[in-house]
């Protein structure tokens, strides 16, 4: 996403430029009672090193560019752009840049008994509210809310972040009781998908063939395929489509070029492609969303 990885580019810059350790920087968007929201940017890469903390709230954290790894009791996860982290209350975590530097997400902290509520009237049963996975994948149901935070983050859009932040936790929990826990893969495994990931989210509209992305992570492509979707939880067609569109989404917000433009700088072939993915992805058609990009 071009003006929300411009700033992860600046402040990775700025700490490289002062030779200081790598850290988040939280900018609070808005908060009300029992939540709260921030646009975090994190700085840390391999050489830092990852730590326990522990979640003071329940934790939804929209991965806006970059990726890092996250460990809890849920198990491990790779976050990539477009993916959602999930943290419950009282829970200890590591998070860790083993294979590239720095990250940036919209993160939401939601109390304890205001959290419980929303579960509640979103379908979660039994004693326990809490998230039995760490991570959502980038999934076409997120795409909306994903895209809105990046508007809102970098300014492009008003969006109103606590109708967002209601929407997200059901939407959050919803989706979670559906989703399968993370797999243990080995480390070189995160080590190759991440660079690809990273690859991607640099050239989104670059020609990319499963063939040309699984000579670059050392695969042949049977096991490029399996691997990709074992650790981000879509196939490579997937990841590069809704990024894609996540790309196109944003310029539309940010922008007045024509639509046309917008997709082919994107990475589309032609323009009834563009709107028919489009269409599929949001709901809507890409002039209607230029209309009310903060939908979601």
């Amino acid at each position: 996403m071009g003006k929300v990885a411009i700033e992860l580019k600046r402040a990775l810059a700025e700490r490289a430029l002062q030779g200081t350790p790598g850290g988040t920087t939280p900018r609070v968007l808005a908060s009300g009672t029992g939540w709260a929201v921030a646009d975090v940017v994190c700085t840390a890469g391999p050489r830092d090193a990852s730590f326990e903390e522990q979640h003071d709230h329940y934790a939804i954290a929209i991965v806006l560019a970059g990726t890092f790894q996250y460990q809890s009791p849920m198990g491990r996860a790779v976050l990539t752009p477009g993916s959602v982290m999930l943290g419950n209350h009282g829970q200890c975590y590591e998070c860790g840049h083993e294979h590239g530097e720095g990250d940036r997400c919209v993160s939401f902290w939601y109390a304890p008994d205001f959290f419980e509520r929303l579960a509640a009237d979103a379908g979660a049963r039994g004693s326990s509210v809490d998230f039995d996975v760490p991570r959502l994948p980038p999934l076409r149901a997120l795409s909306s809310l994903v895209t809105a935070a990046g508007a809102g983050a970098t300014a492009s859009v008003d969006v109103p972040w606590e109708e967002f932040a209601v929407r997200l936790a059901t939407r959050a929990v919803t989706l979670a009781i559906g989703t399968s826990a993370a797999t243990v893969s080995p480390p070189n495994a995160e080590a190759r998908v991440t660079r690809i990931v990273r690859a991607i989210e640099r050239q989104p509209g670059a020609a990319l063939t499963i063939e040309n992305l699984a000579r670059e992570a050392r695969l042949s492509p049977y096991h490029f395929l399996r691997t990709f979707e074992r650790l981000t939880g879509v196939t490579p067609h997937q990841f590069v489509l809704r990024t894609r569109l996540r790309e196109a989404a944003l310029r539309l917000a940010e922008a007045s070029g024509r639509v046309l433009d917008i997709a082919l700088d994107c990475g589309f072939g032609d323009v009834s492609n563009f709107n028919h993915a489009f269409r599929a992805e949001f709901g809507v058609s890409p002039r209607a969303y230029r209309v009310r990009p903060a939908r979601c």
